[in-house]
């Protein structure tokens, strides 16, 4: 009988192997005023378009409870709760609704280079809506230097690794369906396998 399903426990290990390379993106971290440059948004990037919402959200939620558990998985080896109330939490705790909208588009209707750059774009948008209000209020700075802090220098490194994203799963999708789902998908033109 022909596997149409992924099989649970392949899903989970790849969710946290997932948040494991949110982990060691972190640590791959530049700063540049209270919010760094970090590797890890493009694993979550790559989450939301690989796994889907629903496990790619479980990935996130992983790699954010080791964090506040005490692993030093945050950007530059941080770790614990401090660390999500601070001024980088909002960014932190945004990651949950972005991974899960962007796996949300990303896995509805049929493959398209369009559709997974529409999906993280938003994803990013509503990490910087999550994240830019947060950082305001936390450092009680205004709304320009919020913007200016945690927002503008980021847009075209997102940007980059966006399209990054969207290259790595055009590049391994077909034997990424197959490892998941058991079917080919050599047209690389059927829907998204329904990862659930």
């Amino acid at each position: 009988m022909k596997q149409t399903k992924p099989v649970p426990i392949k899903m989970v290990v790849l969710s946290a192997l997932f948040a494991a390379g949110m982990a060691i993106g972190g640590y791959i971290s530049i700063p540049i005023g209270p919010v760094p440059v970090v590797l890890y948004n493009l694993f979550i990037f790559l989450a939301a378009l690989l796994l889907g919402s629903k496990w790619g959200l479980l990935s996130v939620a992983v790699y954010l409870l080791c964090g506040s558990l005490g692993f030093p998985v945050f950007s530059g080896g941080g770790a614990g709760l401090a660390h999500l109330l601070g001024p980088t939490g909002g960014f932190l705790l945004g990651f949950l609704p972005a991974v899960w909208i962007g796996g949300f588009i990303s896995e509805k209707g049929e493959y398209s280079i369009l559709k997974s750059t529409i999906a993280l774009v938003i994803s990013a948008l509503v990490v910087y809506a999550c994240g830019v209000p947060w950082l305001k209020f936390s450092t009680r700075i205004t709304w320009g230097e919020a913007f200016l802090a945690g927002m503008a220098p980021f847009l075209v490194i997102d940007a980059i690794k966006i399209a990054a994203a969207v290259i790595v799963q055009k590049a391994i999708n077909p034997v990424w369906r197959f490892f998941i789902t058991g079917q080919r998908n050599d047209q690389n033109k059927e829907s998204e396998p329904e990862i659930s």
